[in-house]
Order: C-alpha cells, then structure tokens, then sequence
C-alpha cells in the first residue's frame, strides 16, 4: 500500500509541476494586458460590469419584443448584435479594468 502512495503524490506533484510552469508564460502574458491603476478594476467590477450585464438582459427582452417587427425588415441579425451581444461583449469579454477596448464581435457568416 505504501508504493500506492508514493505514485500518488509523485503524481500530484508532477501535475502540480507542470501547471505551475505551464501556466507562467500565459500568466506573463495575461499580467502585461492588466492596468496599473487598481481604481479603474473596481469601478469597471463594480460598476461597468452590472450595468452591461443589465443592459444585456435588457436588450434581449427588446429583441425578442421586437423580433417579429426585425425579421419582417429582414435586420434580425444586426438586432441581435447592437442589443445583445454587443453589451455582452463589452460585460463579459473585456479585460477587467480596460474601458477603451472592446473584443470583436464573431461574426457567424
């Protein structure tokens, strides 16, 4: 049993090894895209963040309230983008504390 043990944690170890130098370069990476100013994280977290998310359920019940009114003017899918998934681009998909940039839309031609 005690061999048992021992492959265990040579494989937890193992695991953990590779996670935590795997995982730097991409923490280097991720680290450079952050702001240095602490303030503008916690106003977007506490700010920017909920309102985009409203917006985004907000602007889904104007989709689908107006869907009808969109397929018949043959738009529904730029409706869908500006009310839906636009803010939620902009709550979910932006870094953390960077209000000047926006991730582009996927465009599913």
């Amino acid at each position: 049993m005690p061999n048992h043990s021992k492959r265990i944690l040579t494989f937890l170890f193992v695991t953990l090894f590779a996670v935590v130098f795997c995982g730097t370069p991409v923490s280097a990476m991720d680290s450079e895209a952050q702001p240095k100013d602490p303030g503008l994280m916690a106003a977007d977290l506490l700010l920017a963040r909920p309102v985009g998310t409203a917006a985004t359920v907000t602007g889904f019940v104007i989709f689908v309230v107006s869907s009808p009114f969109s397929a018949l003017g043959g738009n529904t899918k730029e409706a869908w983008e500006s009310l839906v998934v636009s803010p939620a681009s902009y709550s979910f998909q932006r870094p953390l504390g960077h209000f000047d940039k926006t991730p582009p839309i996927n465009d599913h031609k």
